[in-house]
């Protein structure tokens, strides 16, 4: 075998071993691309699973309004109840002038706060929103002196962004209560947060401060609750005050007449 037909032979083999070795080559680095892109895809999967999830918890605004369910909340200090609340949650979102509504529910709320000795906060709060009440202790009288509150619902749709709903009530006077009484209200307590963000408690039941045995203490009536009661009983009288005047009326009418025919 001549020196070149050896060296041509060399040269082929060569040639061989280099495709053979690109092919190779070209196949891990395919596979390896192919499963880069299959974890990626998996990672993103779970991510959008995992924002969808997320979402999935936040409150659903229903196009009709329904009884909120009533929870019972309490914070303690030093292992004794310091404030309790019993009360129903409903938020009213506004949007382009139509009202939506969502129910807080009891079961998935907790309570956070403190309790001092002039000033006591309460947060209810849920999966996206929550609801805080500050009280304030001047002299016997305690009161709400804040009411703030957010909501971020579940987006319309998918590619819909999330919006919130902030809103407060500061510098306030309510659900007043001397030391050792309950504000109590079993009609509906409609507030106004913001131009896009109402709030309706009902029934209402709410006391700070001073609760020796951990239960509400005597119940301060609302001023609707106070109507609702008074105002049958003021026209039950209105209605018997006319009926006896008219029964009295008819009396004299009467006597009168009668001496009149005695004279003829």
């Amino acid at each position: 075998m001549t020196v070149a037909r050896i060296a041509t032979m060399q040269l082929f083999i060569l040639s061989a071993l280099l495709f053979l070795g690109n092919s190779v080559v070209s196949e891990a680095s395919e596979v390896v691309k192919h499963a880069l892109m299959h974890e990626a895809s998996l990672d993103l999967s779970g991510d959008e699973d995992l924002v969808l999830q997320n979402a999935s918890k936040k409150p659903t605004l229903q196009p009709k309004q329904s009884p909120p369910l009533v929870g019972t909340y309490t914070l303690a200090r030093q292992g004794r109840v310091c404030m309790r609340a019993s009360l129903g949650v409903e938020f009213t979102v506004i949007e382009n002038k139509k009202s939506s509504f969502f129910n807080i529910d009891p079961k998935s709320t907790r309570a956070t706060g403190y309790c001092g000795d002039q000033r006591a906060v309460l947060s209810l709060v849920f999966d996206g929103g929550n609801l805080e009440f500050t009280f304030i202790k001047d002299g016997s009288l305690s009161y709400v002196s804040k009411l703030r509150a957010t909501l971020t619902p579940k987006p319309p749709c998918r590619k819909c962004k999330s919006k919130t709903y902030p809103g407060i009530m500061d510098n306030e006077k309510l659900f007043k209560a001397n030391s050792g009484q309950s504000f109590m209200c079993k009609s509906d307590t409609s507030l106004i947060l913001a131009d896009s963000l109402r709030l309706k408690l009902i029934p209402l039941q709410i006391q700070a401060f001073d609760l020796p045995s951990g239960a509400f203490g005597k119940e301060v009536e609302c001023w609707a609750d106070y109507t609702k009661r008074i105002i049958p009983i003021v026209l039950g009288a209105v209605v018997v005050g006319i009926i006896l005047i008219a029964v009295l009326v008819y009396v004299l009418t009467r006597e009168h007449r009668g001496q009149g025919y005695e004279r003829l």
